[in-house]
């Protein structure tokens, strides 16, 4: 996996020569000489956090340092990489203690209470950026390991699918493409868990001829279902999958091997990859071109923890070995995001957790923004509750990699105090005259501008390929008041909270303004409106203004506006009407009609229910009338009954029509189970550029705007009818 923009090769061959020059020292290598360059660097970097300067030797420095970062960011190569976090670290810990010793001499109550809030938020966020440098200084990149050639030698597996809610159309997917994965048919079972106990799953798995388990109780919903199946199955690896992650064919060869390689590996995670849009994607039409939320995580965070043995499991699209597993006690049960919880318990009894960053399985995203927030408020609640409960930085089994990384997984939910000091904290000086930085508007400048502009930077390019800058502040600016309260209450009472199910698979008949959702945004972006018609109206009228303190804020408090404003489009539903997310895929394909004859044609997309092609604008095709339509790929061939739907010029849809079970399963080996669907998209969109990406930020915020103005009216006008007609009633009684 790179890590850099595309090479400058004058600027990379000098780095990699000066690097090379370096390692072949025989010094170098000398443990009492690395032990004396270890001591000057802290010395060095110590005095680069320390040392006072002047207003003008620190914009000098700033500069200088900055302008190295640059340089470095044309250059390809992790040692580059690596060089640019350590100049980051440096602005961002010189400000720090500059922060702490040279601004905090408040004089009353209201400074010293929005001030320490500041710096406080402000510590969280360091933390949060040192603990993220950690994890992605060195992605692994791990690779599959090689199956032995003899399948007899393969050992056995059971498939887990665990469901509750969800309808059928949503499962049935997901257990036809298990049931064609390219494993020994007697050496894999599938297994439907129905915590639903509806008879129409039992009677599809009947059909299908899959397991079906269910219990006469819900008793630690999706941990305690797997576990009850633990006990009725007896398969030496389990593989689980969400009942809407429909899992590739080469999901247990492209996983396998490194638990045959490794007889300590207990848990191995391959990505989430949703075919679907989430509520960000779908409401701000930025589905495969904007990384999603979780992108950053699956693409580059999990590949970082694995370099520390500190891989998480995620509840789905993971394997895992049988004895390890029940030697933990089965799936964790104490908090409600069981699956992280599993595989810290999993090391801290020794065992090894591995990641595979090649997606092999795809499902389904949350629907709604309330669906969306509800998932997460759960993973807030259960990363507190495993920090109160369980805290990986204490107690016995963990390396002090494996400790920092679960660290900084917990630390990530609770963000949303923090979040909120951000959206507010400008606020405090346009609206109350409270200052929080005793120090010149100046002084302020050289030293967050720096922190700010390297973290920025180098971000940008540790992340590019999984997240866009500035994204990050839209996400937390929606979720930050909902997991707020959350958080801290598991925090103080690990035991409350309850395990709740994300709904998948509906429909948005009409679109929508998401008001109740919306209301905590909505209050936040009228504060900082106000705070800048506050502030633009001091520098007007004031006598003797600050403008320097002021304008600071005040470009503070419209990067705000901004950030809310994107937040306050998200809660703008759109219509979705389609139950079955389409797949855009190109596949030979030809349609044989009821007189024999065909014709030759390439799909389009592909869903559950039927197929778009391209067919010649000049071709008769009989619309409704039974067809057979023909898939290849490679030398497979799958053929299935389907009639005509809609023609749009080239643009023909069909539905598929009457398949049975072995249709069904074929076709999904045809679609949804090719891996290299998701695995040619996997992070192959436009890496991020800092100008491009805050100008999506800032059109997505104006779109907000323009969403609450249409929202607005739409409430109004039928407000102003109502009121007309009761003027002719009253006209008429007159």
């Amino acid at each position: 996996m790179t890590d850099a923009p595309p090479p400058r090769h004058s600027a990379s061959r000098t780095l990699d020569r000066w690097s090379d020059r370096v390692t072949q020292w025989k010094a170098w290598h000398h443990p009492v000489a690395r032990l004396a360059i270890v001591v000057l660097g802290a010395l060095l970097f110590a005095l680069a956090i320390t040392v006072p300067l002047e207003l003008e030797q620190q914009i000098v420095f700033a500069v200088a340092c900055f302008g190295l970062a640059l340089a470095l960011n044309t250059a390809a190569g992790r040692l580059a990489t690596l060089a640019m976090m350590v100049l980051s670290i440096t602005a961002s810990l010189r400000y720090m203690y500059w922060r702490l010793t040279s601004t905090l001499g408040f004089e009353n109550f209201i400074d010293a209470f929005f001030g320490f809030g500041l710096v406080l938020a402000e510590f969280y966020a360091l933390l949060v950026l040192l603990l993220g440098y950690f994890q992605t200084a060195w992605p692994l990149g791990r690779k599959p390991a090689p199956m032995p050639p003899d399948p007899a030698l393969w050992p056995a597996v059971d498939i887990f699918i665990p469901t509750y809610n969800e309808p059928l159309d949503v499962v049935r997917q997901t257990v036809y493409s298990a049931v064609g994965m390219d494993w020994p048919a007697d050496k894999f079972k599938v297994f439907v868990l129905d915590d639903g106990r509806r008879p129409e799953f039992k009677a599809f798995c009947e059909e299908v001829g899959v397991g079906y388990i269910t219990r006469d109780n819900n008793s630690h919903a999706k941990a305690g279902n797997i576990n009850h199946a633990l006990t009725l199955t007896d398969g030496e690896y389990v593989a689980i999958f969400d009942c809407d992650h429909i899992p590739t064919r080469s999901f247990l060869q492209i996983c396998m091997g490194w638990f045959l390689r490794d007889p300590k590996l207990a848990m191995l995670q391959t990505p989430h990859y949703f075919f679907s849009p989430d509520p960000f994607e779908k409401n701000l039409n930025t589905f495969q071109v904007v990384p999603n939320e979780g992108e950053l995580f699956y693409g580059l965070v999990q590949d970082g923890n694995d370099l520390w043995n500190a891989t998480f499991f995620c509840g789905s699209c993971a394997m895992m070995r049988r004895a390890p597993l029940l030697e933990v006690g089965g799936v964790a049960v104490e908090t409600v995001t069981e699956d992280v919880h599993t595989a810290l318990k999993m090391n801290r009894a020794g065992y090894n957790t591995a990641y595979l960053a090649i997606p092999q399985a795809a499902g389904l995203a949350t629907e709604s923004l309330s669906g969306h927030i509800g998932q997460r408020v759960r993973w807030a609640r259960g990363m507190a509750q495993i920090c109160r409960l369980d805290n990986p930085l204490f107690g016995p089994g963990l390396s002090l990699g494996q400790r920092l990384c679960y660290l900084n997984a917990m630390m990530h939910f609770f963000y949303g105090l923090p979040r909120l000091v951000f959206l507010t904290a400008p606020l405090a000086y346009l609206l109350l005259d409270a200052h929080v930085f005793q120090a010149t508007a100046f002084l302020i400048a050289a030293y967050a501008l720096p922190h700010l502009f390297h973290a920025s930077v180098t971000n940008s390019r540790i992340q590019g390929r999984f997240r866009h800058s500035f994204w990050n502040e839209v996400y937390e600016s929606v979720l930050a008041w909902y997991i707020l309260r959350p958080t801290l209450v598991a925090f103080i009472n690990p035991k409350g909270g309850k395990f709740n199910v994300t709904a998948k698979g509906g429909i948005t008949e009409q679109g929508f303004f998401d008001w109740d959702m919306a209301r905590p945004y909505l209050v936040l972006l009228t504060l900082n409106l106000f705070g800048v018609a506050v502030g633009v109206s001091r520098l007007i009228l004031q006598e003797s203004p600050d403008t320097a303190t002021l304008l600071i804020n005040l470009a503070w408090t419209g990067y705000n506006v901004i950030m809310t404003g994107a937040a306050v489009a998200v809660a703008s539903e759109t219509r979705q009407v389609r139950r079955s997310p389409r797949v855009s895929t190109r596949l030979p394909a030809s349609l044989t009609f009821a007189n024999g004859k065909t014709l030759a044609c390439e799909t389009i997309d592909f869903s559950q229910t039927g197929l778009g092609l391209r067919v010649p604008a000049e071709a008769e095709i009989p619309m409704s009338e039974p067809m057979h339509v023909s898939l290849y790929r490679g030398q497979e061939e799958g053929v299935f009954p389907a009639t005509a739907a809609f023609r749009r010029g080239e643009h023909l849809g069909l539905q598929f029509q009457g398949l049975n079970v072995q249709q069904e399963v074929e076709l999904a080996q045809m679609t949804f189970a090719c891996a290299d669907n998701w695995a040619n998209v996997w992070g192959q969109r436009q890496r991020d550029s800092l100008p491009h990406a805050f100008a999506s930020v800032l059109r997505i915020s104006m779109k907000g705007f323009g969403e609450l103005a249409r929202s607005v009216a739409r409430l109004a006008i039928p407000s102003r009818r109502a009121r007309a007609v009761q003027s002719t009633l009253d006209m008429r009684d007159q």
